[in-house]
């Protein structure tokens, strides 16, 4: 009787402590721990790293390098990028005339531009000095 009651004690006190899978999801459903972040433009959970567009950064003083990804609307009038070191979760460019210049509004204290790089590449500048290629 001793054990029974122990066991059903230790297996309630373990029910109340257990973390639920997936109970880190944002205020989007997105689940953080399994690398989901929110997108703006699609509207939807994205793994930043499995994007197709994917930069590296520059000139990195820590230890480690970060990447991150770009997400254009359909229309190619937005540009999405996702800067790990930021406030925001993503910051969204807008295009610039009819060119290939995606910039960020004033809304935001630095001034972010995504430009074309190589053949098939592109940069992200923050206050004209190139951090992510």
């Amino acid at each position: 009787m001793k054990k029974t009651i122990l066991f059903s004690a230790m297996f309630l006190g373990s029910l109340v402590f257990a973390q639920k899978v997936g109970g880190d999801r944002d205020v989007h459903g997105c689940i953080g721990s399994a690398g989901y972040t929110y997108s703006q433009i699609k509207n939807d959970c994205v793994r930043v790293f499995e994007q197709k567009i994917k930069l590296n950064e520059v000139n990195s003083d820590k230890s480690y390098t970060s990447m991150t990804a770009v997400i254009f609307s359909k229309n190619m009038k937005k540009a999405e990028i996702f800067i790990p070191d930021g406030n925001a979760k993503s910051i969204i460019l807008d295009r610039q005339g009819k060119g290939k210049i995606w910039k960020s509004g004033s809304y935001i204290k630095e001034t972010y531009v995504l430009v074309p790089y190589k053949k098939t590449g592109y940069q992200i500048k923050k206050d004209d000095v190139v951090i992510y290629q």
